[in-house]
């Protein structure tokens, strides 16, 4: 049986996963303000695009591991909503789909969104 870190491409795949899954966040009226300042801070951006392929990887099943901050820490003081969140997990179903990833690998990514959302909103 693959990992899921395969089944997504492996650090190629999760990384142009991640692109694709920001970008979608800038295009997004609904959440696009917490995204596109970082268009003009190149480095943070780069860092946070970093952390998060570290941390899919990782918790994919694959290396790297994954060294940022816990999720209530990373997000501590954003207050995200539901509704964002929502936003956000419709974003990143959509850079599936544009990498052309299986509905059983999408489903497992869902889980492990949904699985991070008390962790994650209203922080």
């Amino acid at each position: 049986m693959t990992t899921l870190y395969e089944r997504l491409g492996g650090s190629d795949g999760i990384s142009r996963i991640v692109d694709d899954a920001i970008e979608e966040h800038m295009n997004n009226p609904a959440v696009n303000a917490r995204f596109l300042p970082l268009k003009e801070e190149p480095e943070r951006l780069k860092v946070i695009k970093q952390h998060t392929i570290e941390f899919f990887s990782s918790g994919s099943g694959g290396p790297p591991e994954y060294n940022g901050q816990d999720m209530e820490t990373a997000h501590k003081g954003m207050n995200i909503s539901h509704d964002e969140y929502m936003h956000v997990i419709d974003d990143v179903l959509a850079a599936l789909d544009k990498n052309d990833i299986n509905d059983e690998a999408k489903k497992d990514v869902l889980y492990i969104l949904w699985s991070l959302k008390g962790m994650i909103l209203s922080k």
